[in-house]
């Protein structure tokens, strides 16, 4: 029985089964997911007793008998999708990689089949073992032949640090590795695959780029119309889509993927998750989040010195994050002069006993000056509300955010006018385009050809639509829903936002309602059994 059939029983016994417990679906580590177009875009998953797997594809094969018992060891994966489930014949050939003289040193070139990452790698003597993900890296065999392949490249949304680099590496990768030859670059962004002319991408083209900052092919928001990308890809003989970008465009590459399997093309889809707020769900961090945080420090320790050189000196500083403050808070924690953090996830309040205008007052006639360190997304509600501002969104769908370092400014100066007697110098420094616009640092360059290969071994391997990720320090590859589902947010009830309070001595700027809001909510969490991640 092939793959496919397999898929259409196994649906069969679900949907005839009303007993079946479809809140409890998971999947087995040795079986595959189903596509997410059979269930209307939601993501389920099978418990399936482990099937063997076939020697030939390194694909397992699903047994049709369904179990609705829980399994002993709670082990689920959440697999990506792979070419042969919507063309199950495709040929495949032994991996180059093993006859390249760089990795005949390698112990183990090729990872296995069963290998698996773990989600949560801190779990308890009884606790089920989990969620986790297919392991990244070269396969044994390829559903490509090198000579056939043409693939391309595209960036999407802001700048951060990296992009030249991983680009670079999806190049190089691709050609020292698997002797691939033809590369196209495709220029600003989606809509560059239908209104623009693309570039020949050679490693001697893209040689140098890495020690550039922005990205060599250019960049745009928006301008994602599937049918048209996907008319062009088939059009220009193009079966392998390499797209760096965060949530929109992640989402937009899962479109890609969806339309690309209706069509039945062999077209490996492969994203590389990029946001410089680090605010990407289930992998460690972000490329450029590294960079990011080093050189907010130059804005800091340019503020620090400001105010430290002047009477009652206030210095501010705006650092990104739209929804999350990590930039904020890990720059935070790396200067050691920051008095004050403000971030998206931790509300605060200006006036009245326990707000920030009596810390700042507080701060001053301790130490004659402050460094508040602000994250662009915190204290919005204030904003809008001053300036009646209707919800607006750009291109890529973010919501537009006011500008709160400047407001912040004029509000603290309007408060002080109320004291003569302690007047204040106000230094504001917003380094936003200057970290946004430099090359990446020596860590996130490593990091970026560390995805850019994984992204690179996945497609070969004839897996499509993932993402490509370290969880717990090992790369996987993951489904695109599981990266653009929800934002990574800072976890204000959590250790490293404790340090950081610690760090500061700044106060929570929680008010009493809020108190009493947050315990009820942990007296209501502790009445259920959550297994935190």
């Amino acid at each position: 029985m092939d793959l496919r059939a397999s898929f259409s029983l196994t649906l069969s016994y679900i949907s005839n089964n009303s007993s079946f417990p479809r809140h409890q679906l998971s999947l087995h580590p040795n079986s595959l997911q189903l596509s997410r177009s059979h269930f209307s875009h939601r993501r389920h998953f099978i418990r399936i007793p482990p099937p063997p797997f076939s020697r030939q594809n390194n694909l397992p094969l699903l047994h049709t008998r369904v179990s609705n018992q829980p399994q002993i060891d709670g082990f689920v994966l959440e697999d990506v999708p792979h070419l042969t489930n919507f063309l199950p014949d495709l040929p495949q050939y032994p991996n180059p990689l093993q006859k390249r003289q760089a990795y005949s040193v390698v112990k183990n070139t090729f990872v296995s089949p069963e290998d698996a990452v773990a989600q949560t790698i801190v779990v308890q003597k009884d606790s089920p073992r989990g969620v986790h993900f297919r392991r990244a890296g070269p396969r044994e065999k390829v559903y490509f032949k090198p000579e056939e392949v043409r693939a391309c490249i595209v960036t999407c949304g802001g700048l951060c640090p990296g992009i030249n680099t991983v680009i670079r590496e999806i190049v190089c990768g691709l050609n020292n590795m698997y002797g691939v030859e033809d590369v196209l670059g495709i220029e600003e962004g989606y809509k560059g695959f239908y209104s623009k002319n693309t570039m020949k991408l050679t490693p001697k083209v893209v040689n140098d780029i890495h020690k550039l900052g922005g990205t060599f092919l250019r960049t745009s928001r928006g301008g994602h119309d599937t049918n048209k990308i996907v008319d062009n890809i088939e059009d220009r003989g193009i079966n392998q889509v390499y797209i760096i970008g965060g949530d929109g465009t992640q989402k937009g590459a899962s479109l890609i993927y969806e339309e690309v399997e209706k069509r039945r093309l062999q077209v490996a889809v492969a994203g590389i998750p990029k946001t410089i707020d680090n605010d990407i769900a289930v992998i460690d961090k972000s490329f450029g989040f590294d960079t990011a945080v080093e050189e907010a420090q130059r804005a800091i320790n340019a503020a620090h010195v400001e105010v430290n050189s002047v009477e009652n000196g206030i210095g501010i500083v705006k650092l990104m994050g739209r929804y999350s403050g990590f930039i904020a808070m890990y720059a935070t924690l790396a200067s050691r002069d920051v008095d004050c953090c403000l971030i998206p996830e931790s509300s605060f309040y200006l006036e009245g006993r326990g707000g920030l205008f009596e810390f700042i007052e507080q701060r001053l006639k301790e130490n004659g000056h402050l460094v508040i360190v602000v994250a662009e997304g915190a204290g919005q509600e204030f904003v809008a509300a001053e300036v009646h501002a209707v919800g607006e969104n750009d291109p890529s769908g973010n919501k537009l955010l006011r500008d709160v370092g400047p407001w912040l400014s004029n509000k603290i100066k309007d408060h002080f006018t109320k004291f003569p007697k302690m007047a204040v110098n106000m230094k504001y420094i917003d380094p936003t385009y200057m970290i946004r616009a430099i090359p990446s640092n020596a860590s996130d360059n490593i990091y970026c050809t560390l995805l850019a290969h994984g992204a690179v071994h996945g497609a070969m391997a004839g897996y499509s639509g993932f993402t490509v990720g370290p969880v717990n320090s090992r790369h996987a590859y993951l489904p695109i829903a599981r990266v653009t589902e929800r934002p990574n947010t800072v976890e204000v009830k959590g250790r490293m936002w404790a340090r950081l309070l610690e760090s500061t001595n700044q106060p929570s700027f929680a008010t009493p309602d809020q108190q009493r809001v947050d315990k009820e909510v942990i007296k209501d969490t502790n009445k259920i059994n959550i297994t935190s991640t």
